[in-house]
């Protein structure tokens, strides 16, 4: 039987409270801007161990990692955690254990504020890139990255630690997103880095496909994930992909081609010795494919305000004349000796070697 009152608005069908951890600098102000004149939420707040200069939000100062958070966000309904560091050169074990800390605070202390929706933000890196991946992954295929001291690996840590989340405090709804290669301003990593180089990397017999997601597709998605919209595990990227010989046109860039043997075992050298911020496994993710089929956010009805190639050109205008060697910047002198050579714009050339071998005895 119907009541004749109107049934009144319940607390849950109100506009959400979102809070927004990282919210000081990068893509964690890029969402904070976004959302804060966003009529879809109630209020924004957000968590830094600074204060931004994003107005008409609320900010709170804490470090992310402090078990105290959970106090902090006793009101808040969706938490966006986008405190995270992959600064390039940054000691792993030091990174690893900072984003790792960070997210087990987050997710701990949401289950215990009784916080609704956590959403973090990984990579499509965590599918792995093969020669026979198909073309493009879909979204529930397998986590197929190899764990290392990279990036990916702590992509991997951090998706396990949601897992066991979700075990131990199941009343908590957990979203993923995972981004193809991310491009716009301020953004830094081995992929972009890739398009500093003089040659463009490839490997004897594949070819690698290029799909790219500007941060402003990447905050819209962030949105829709924030809102319900869309939950699980969510990929995210500009429709399509661009062939290699397009990015080389585009780019102006020619390929240089050597055997995987060669490149990966040259490569990996080179990082154990200290000449790249990188580890081998993460030149995978440049010469074999990895993209992404964004089903969930289509059903959604989201479409990219980005097409891969103008998000690729984009990228090319943000390089700013730096110079590039496996992920590794190269001064103006190290530029002008790598351009010498083709094998130079592979693996990094012996006289970058030579001048770290040089260092460390001196």
């Amino acid at each position: 039987m119907q009541s004749e009152d109107p049934v009144p608005t319940s607390k849950r069908s109100r506009p959400p409270v979102v809070a927004v951890t990282g919210a000081a600098s990068g893509l964690g102000r890029a969402f904070l801007t976004k959302v804060a004149s966003s009529a879809d939420f109630r209020r924004v707040v957000a968590i830094d161990e600074q204060r931004g200069d994003v107005p008409d939000v609320t900010w709170r100062v804490i470090d992310v990692r402090d078990p105290l958070l959970a106090n902090r966000i006793s009101d808040i309904d969706v938490l966006v955690h986008l405190s995270v560091d992959y600064t390039l050169g940054a000691d792993p074990a030091e990174r690893r254990a900072y984003n790792l800390r960070a997210a087990q605070t987050v997710l701990t202390a949401s289950a215990a504020a009784r916080v609704r929706r956590v959403v973090l933000v990984t990579s499509a890196m965590v599918y792995g890139a093969a020669p026979d991946n198909p073309v493009p992954l879909p979204e529930d295929s397998a986590v197929a990255a190899e764990s290392d001291t990279g990036v990916v690996g702590d992509h991997l840590e951090i998706e396990a630690l949601v897992r066991r989340s979700l075990r131990s405090h199941p009343g908590l709804d957990v979203t993923v997103v995972r981004p193809a290669t991310v491009v716009g301003p301020g953004i830094d990593n081995v992929l972009t880095r890739h398009f500093e180089s003089p040659r463009l990397l490839t490997v004897k017999g594949c070819t690698p496909r290029w799909q790219f997601c500007h941060v402003d597709d990447l905050v819209s998605a962030l949105e829709l994930a924030a809102l319900g919209t869309v939950s699980g595990v969510v990929a995210v990227g500009g429709d399509g992909w661009l062939e290699q010989e397009q990015v080389e046109e585009i780019s102006g860039l020619r390929r240089l081609e050597l055997p995987a043997g060669l490149t990966f075992g040259t490569a990996q050298r080179l990082h154990r010795i200290g000449v790249t911020p990188a580890p081998a496994t993460d030149l995978h993710y440049v010469v074999y494919p990895w993209v992404v089929d964004c089903a969930a956010l289509r059903e959604a009805g989201w479409r990219p305000l980005w097409t891969n190639e103008a998000t690729f050109k984009q990228l090319l205008e943000l390089r700013g004349g730096r110079h590039t060697v496996v992920g590794r910047r190269l001064s103006g002198k190290e530029a002008t000796l790598t351009a010498a050579g083709a094998t130079v714009a592979v693996l990094g050339t012996a006289a970058i070697v030579r001048a770290a071998r040089k260092k460390r005895r001196t």
